[in-house]
């Protein structure tokens, strides 16, 4: 049967095709439907208030801006009724309410942005609570809710929400900020050992110090945590009580007065007295491990820095001649150009960028010179390709700068630690440290008078951070089972020679000394008791561990002691014993370090090995856990290669002390791991502003 085209098809068909081609073109068919009113005369309509307007009038297209307008301006009615009703979207499309539309429906599309979800309710308290979190998080200054720009973009958003005020946010930053600090002081209440502390003192352009107090422990599940825990002000940095006025409020705040077990500061920011004041306050309330030995240390990024600055000065002209190359070059197209074109014909291998140093970053300064120097044979016959150039370095300037890389690479490498994503266990630090003192230890004894008279002064001052942090970073390292003593006693046989059977003893009787306080501070343990049963009669002995003695009890019932009639093994017992050489009254030191080495590997996971193992060796465990956490430097990631103090910029130092600390910890714990607040526990301080 053949098919009949009528005009009346072809009309209709053409409208079927329009629609088919339109229907995809714009989000507005989720709100509209198309209605042919007439022949060339079709309509949308608006599936809400059901207006119609004009869409196609024979030829002419009126097109979908005025149909957005309706829909995203509130002009339709209904609309403007769904959000009086706190709904943030004006309408819920036809196939989220379960319409069933006709064939001239539009296809479901949505913009391809974030979806719009409907029937969210609008929630001021939560909307305040965020941009708290946004404030604390970036740093925001609170002022901002009334910044005008701020204030007309949120409201654009969402024209119901009432902007805080100033003193509404800087309560709401304060309460969230006690939120999370209820959480942590929870972690610190439950944590197995003690807690290390770091100082670092910042300054503002009043002369005003900030002392950030940071801790470190590790939680039940072996966790090694690094939270700020207070922002102390003190009125005079300079002081010789600073920092021992910020300790004592750390402590009180946090109920840590005896628990404190070692200390970590910038020993460059404080003098003899106020060392000795700082252990003075500490050691009222708290009970000093082997005899404050471990207290107070210096902070290894500092004296690494510090380091890196005296070599860096020693060679002040040769290195500002560098630089005023690298300048040359790196400060004109034309010249950068004209130097790898020569750099080129000269066929240079070096992948290495020419930069400009920043000063206030001592690594900056080394690879600005490590670059150089892989580029020295185009700086050196620059002049003749570029007549501009006159400031060539000559080539025992480049000689005693690659001498200078050497040990700056040295320093770089030990630092370079301090900049990953987690904070490193104390274990971990012994390898830099033990490898910068050789190295120095052997340069300083140099025949090249350049080198000796270089590194002569930075072996002196490294040498005192040695003597004073040696022992407790050979322990940390003693602690890790790849190593144990060995490494102690290879390292210290490279650095002492002939005098390392001395040093080394000195480490194995600290540690011995150290695991003693530990088993005296806790109660006898018990070890698992042993029963053998014969017939009716039972035979047990419970054995306590009381240091590295072990004591037998034999138990009793009514009828005397269970003891065997017929025990024809006590003399091969006996025997036993004598063989065994009394394996079994080793304390739990001796067993650990008789033991084999583990394995070495990357992957390997010192805590994680002392969680599996802490049953074996329940007091040396938390022995472990205090010393592993141990921080060796005071400050973070982004600083390590300072050369300048810490400053506080003037908005946030004339804010009032509470506040301050409010913003930085809360930020802190906010990045750190610290579980989400709790929106709808009240804080445990009502604070008013």
């Amino acid at each position: 049967m053949e098919d009949t085209f009528t005009p009346n098809n072809e009309q209709a068909n053409s409208e079927i095709q329009l629609n088919k081609r339109r229907r995809k073109k714009s989000i507005v068919w989720e709100h509209f439907t198309v209605e042919t009113v007439s022949a060339g005369c079709t309509r949308a309509c608006c599936k809400q208030c059901k207006k119609s307007f004009a869409y196609i009038t024979g030829s002419k297209l009126a097109g979908t801006s005025h149909l957005k307008r309706h829909i995203a301006l509130g002009i339709c009615p209904v609309s403007r009724r769904n959000q009086e009703k706190n709904q943030l979207t004006p309408y819920t499309p036809a196939s989220q309410a379960g319409f069933t539309g006709n064939s001239t429906d539009a296809p479901k599309r949505r913009y391809r942005g974030t979806p719009v979800s409907a029937n969210i309710p609008f929630d001021q308290d939560r909307c305040n609570q965020e941009i708290a979190k946004m404030i604390i998080m970036h740093e925001y200054p609170l002022h901002i809710v009334e910044h005008s720009g701020f204030i007309n973009f949120v409201h654009t958003l969402q024209p119901q929400f009432n902007m805080v005020s100033f003193n509404s946010i800087q309560g709401d930053c304060v309460a969230l900020f006690l939120r999370e600090k209820q959480n942590l002081l929870n972690t610190l209440n439950g944590i197995p050992g003690r807690v290390s502390l770091t100082l670092d003192m910042w300054t503002s352009d009043e002369n005003l110090g900030y002392v950030f107090l940071t801790g470190h422990f590790i939680d039940g599940e072996w966790k090694l945590h690094r939270q700020i825990l207070n922002v102390v002000m003190v009125p005079s940095p300079e002081s010789d009580d600073a920092f021992a006025q910020a300790v004592v409020a750390c402590l009180a705040d946090w109920s840590l007065e005896s628990r404190l077990f070692t200390i970590t500061l910038d020993q460059s920011f404080s003098s003899e007295t106020m060392m000795g004041n700082l252990r003075g306050v500490v050691s009222v309330k708290n009970p000093l491990i082997f005899n404050g030995q471990l207290l107070i240390r210096n902070c290894f990024a500092r004296v690494l820095s510090s380091l890196a600055q005296d070599a860096l000065g020693a060679m002040t002209d040769t290195v500002k001649k560098i630089r005023e190359s690298v300048k040359y070059v790196k400060t004109s197209d034309a010249h950068e150009e004209k130097f790898l074109e020569l750099k080129h014909q000269l066929q240079v291998p070096s992948t290495k960028t020419l930069f400009i140093n920043d000063y206030t970053k001592w690594n900056s300064t080394y690879h600005m010179l490590a670059a150089a120097c892989e580029l020295k044979e185009v700086f050196s016959c620059l002049d003749t390709f570029d007549p501009d150039y006159k400031e060539a370095p000559s080539m025992d300037d480049w000689k005693q700068v690659e001498t200078l890389c050497t040990f700056l690479k040295l320093l770089f490498d030990a630092a370079i630690i301090f900049t990953g994503k987690t904070y490193p266990t104390a274990n971990t630090f012994y390898h830099e440290v033990w490898k910068v003192q050789l190295e120095l230890t052997e340069a300083a004894k140099s025949d090249d008078p350049f080198i000796s008279n270089l590194t002569k002064p930075l072996q002196d001052k490294f040498d005192r951070y040695w003597k004073d942090t040696s022992l407790v970073l050979a322990i940390a390292v003693v602690m890790d089972p790849r190593f144990k003593m060995k490494l102690v006693e290879f390292s210290f046989s490279k650095i002492y020679g002939a005098e390392a059977e001395m040093w080394i003893k000195i480490v194995d009787e600290g540690i011995r000394e150290l695991f003693v306080d530990y088993v005296t501070q806790q109660p006898l343990l018990s070890i698992q008791p042993a029963y053998v049963e014969e017939g009716t009669e039972v035979i047990s002995q419970t054995y306590m561990e009381e240091g590295t003695e072990v004591i037998p009890k034999t138990e009793m019932t009514d009828g005397g002691p269970l003891l065997s009639d017929s025990d024809r093994l006590s003399d091969f017992d006996v025997y036993i014993s004598e063989i065994s050489g009394g394996q079994d009254m080793r304390s739990e030191l001796d067993q650990y370090l008789d033991e084999s080495l583990m394995p070495r590997s990357q992957d390997f996971d010192v805590l994680a090995w002392w969680k599996l193992n802490k049953l074996k060796y329940p007091t040396l465990s938390r022995m472990a856990s205090d010393i592993l956490s141990i921080p060796i430097t005071t400050v973070g990631p982004d600083n390590v290669f300072d050369t300048v103090g810490r400053k506080i910029d003037s908005y946030r130092s004339s804010l009032r002390p509470v506040t301050l600390e409010a913003l930085i910890c809360a930020k802190d714990w906010l990045q750190n791991g610290a579980t989400e607040p709790d929106m709808s526990v009240p804080p445990i301080v009502k604070m008013e502003f």
